[in-house]
């Protein structure tokens, strides 16, 4: 299939799908005219990847796990340092929001203060 029609299947950019070629995450075979060509198996890895940044993820973390995402799904396959990886992610996560919810009760303290 051709990108457009990878992207509508995906609901993944064509520029994004690009990008993700670029950086060597989708390897589509090329026809003889040089258009690109995707298959199945870069339909699945593109939905793993939409999948994994839905999350949150950065993309060099999404190159870290996307060979051990098994489905569609968030199912793992048990490589090494996925738990220490995610972990990792869900604490900076967890460091934003107290970052969030520190910047919320300064604005709040003003708006009380000229309310």
């Amino acid at each position: 299939m051709q990108i457009g029609d990878l992207s509508k299947r995906t609901g993944i950019s064509i520029r994004m799908l690009r990008y993700y070629e670029e950086e060597g995450l989708l390897t589509p075979a090329r026809r003889a005219s040089g258009y690109r060509d995707y298959g199945k198996a870069e339909e699945r890895i593109a939905r793993r990847i939409r999948l994994l940044s839905e999350a949150g993820l950065k993309l060099d973390t999404i190159r870290f796990l996307l060979p051990c995402v098994l489905s569609d799904r968030p199912d793992f396959e048990p490589c090494p340092e996925v738990l220490a990886t995610l972990r990792r992610e869900v604490t900076g996560l967890d460091d934003k929001i107290d970052c969030l919810q520190s910047s919320r009760a300064i604005l709040t303290g003003y708006l009380d203060r000229l309310g």
